[in-house]
């Protein structure tokens, strides 16, 4: 399966949850899927899709938060995992979609495929870790600590168009989401 096929999978388990997208072809190809003014796009800023999303969990702790983050972005920011674990927002659910590439800059290769970010993620302290085909999304994005689940796909990019929104648009669109 191809990562814009997860990410179909993905939202449609998304009702009216705020969703922060990795940069590039993974933001590119949820515009295309299901825009959303919930729908934060990284432009930029590769390994802080989780870091928006844990300070975004935290300031709207009424709002659920999912998180569609690369295996690349992910391994760019290790520290991010055990920031997230030490603050167990509950309404912030993480997907790493594990393509075992860095999909936006040429699909070279990852760590990733070499370690098991489930198992990873579990030795840091994460009760709710696990493979995406193991799971009731739905039932994990309203469980009562954050989530870590790991979709994998086989390397590779759609032919998403390019957002035609810029940054700014982006933020102000999606800040108003917010109130």
């Amino acid at each position: 399966m191809a990562r814009y096929e997860a990410i179909k999978d993905i939202m449609e388990n998304i009702e009216d949850e705020l969703v922060v997208c990795n940069i590039g072809f993974p933001s590119r190809e949820l515009y295309e899927i299901d825009d959303k003014d919930k729908n934060f796009y990284m432009i930029g800023s590769m390994g802080l899709a989780s870091s928006i999303g844990l300070g975004l969990a935290l300031a709207k702790p009424d709002s659920d938060v999912v998180v569609i983050d690369g295996d690349g972005s992910l391994l760019m920011n290790m520290g991010s995992l055990v920031t997230v674990f030490a603050n167990n927002p509950s309404n912030l659910t993480w997907i790493v979609i594990d393509n075992g590439a860095y999909g936006s800059t040429g699909n070279q290769d990852t760590y990733a495929q070499k370690i098991d970010l489930v198992d990873i993620a579990k030795s840091v302290g994460f009760k709710n870790s696990y493979d995406f085909n193991d799971i009731d999304l739905k039932e994990i994005i309203k469980s009562e600590n954050a989530s870590f689940i790991v979709y994998r796909t086989e390397a590779g990019n759609s032919k998403a168009p390019i957002i035609d929104l810029d940054p700014v648009s982006i933020k102000k669109r999606f800040m108003s989401s917010l109130d």
